[in-house]
């Protein structure tokens, strides 16, 4: 019986080193496409004054974009996993196509301004035909503290959102 006890005792080390391992700083489940136009006034057939979908101060898309899955995670070093499915553009000619774009990330942690954007390597990464992509990077600058964090997913061609990430409570 007492040899067991420090094998119970390594046993219990090591699940508590594995616990303290998990260094995250929030992670996202589940995405949301843009709608680059949130609001329109006007009562003729086409409006006389649109309001951009701008978040934290970055522009959205010019075509509505859809995405299946959206998953990541970020550490308490800067550190971002994002895995993406199926991101594909919702309008226009290019519809139901990856519209040959490539993306990266970006969190911004402040709820009101002035926004600090934390991204990975602004080239971004491809999506594949299907609209599916994997960013495994390290944001610049790291995050210190998350206090109300949006992740987007944004075209490396001219800055602007196309899905963004919902927060895993």
């Amino acid at each position: 019986m007492n040899k067991m006890i420090p094998a119970l005792l390594s046993l219990a080390c090591a699940a508590s080193l594995a616990a303290g391992a998990d260094d995250s700083l929030v992670k996202f489940k589940g995405g949301i496409g843009v709608i680059p136009v949130s609001s329109a006034t006007g009562t003729a057939p086409t409006s006389a004054l649109a309001n951009r979908n701008i978040v934290r101060g970055v522009q959205p898309s010019g075509q509505p974009w859809v995405i299946e899955d959206l998953r990541a995670d970020v550490s308490a070093t800067g550190h971002v996993a994002v895995d993406g499915r199926a991101l594909l553009i919702a309008g226009g000619n290019l519809v139901a196509t990856n519209a040959n774009a490539r993306v990266f990330a970006t969190v911004v942690c402040e709820a009101s301004a002035p926004f600090v954007e934390r991204s990975t390597d602004l080239g971004g990464v491809a999506l594949d035909a299907s609209g599916d992509f994997r960013i495994d990077d390290v944001l610049v600058p790291a995050p210190v503290d998350c206090a109300s964090p949006v992740l987007l997913i944004r075209n490396a061609a001219n800055g602007t959102w196309f899905a963004a990430g919902i927060v895993k409570r």
